[in-house]
């Protein structure tokens, strides 16, 4: 179990080192608080997989998918993941690359609603460290 979990830190570590220039897009809009002062962390490992971006506080996990995604067994397979991520409390909101090239507005608006509907008093100006973080 601990040399899984080694693991998946360590492909985290690699993905925010090589990542998409559609996930660098999304994360200069997320970064630095820039989202109605959410604080958004990148390619964390928790829950058995390595998630693109979430946000603790708002339990809000954001994914970047490319063509990988495309297929119906990609489909599937995120369908699956996104609904173990969903049942340990978290909200998932998923976007192709595509939507990133053509509206990042559009984008970064749909996360900011999603932000305000489940944290409607705004962030809090700390964050408390989710217990979920490399479990799996």
């Amino acid at each position: 179990m601990r040399a899984a979990r080694t693991d998946l830190f360590s492909v985290a570590r690699t993905l925010r080192k090589n990542s998409t220039s559609a996930e660098k897009s999304v994360w200069r809009g997320l970064r630095e608080r820039r989202l109605e002062g959410f604080r958004f962390r990148r390619q964390v490992a928790m829950l058995g997989f390595v998630v693109d971006f979430i946000c603790f506080e708002a339990r809000l996990i954001v994914e970047v998918d490319g063509a990988t995604h495309s297929s119906d067994a990609e489909i599937a397979r995120d369908q699956r993941r996104d609904a173990i991520l969903r049942e340990n409390g978290n909200a998932v909101l998923r976007f192709n690359n595509v939507e990133v090239y053509e509206n990042l507005d559009g984008v970064l608006e749909t996360i900011r609603l999603k932000l305000l509907a489940l944290c409607p008093n705004g962030p809090a100006m700390h964050t408390i460290p989710s217990p979920l973080v490399g479990e799996g």
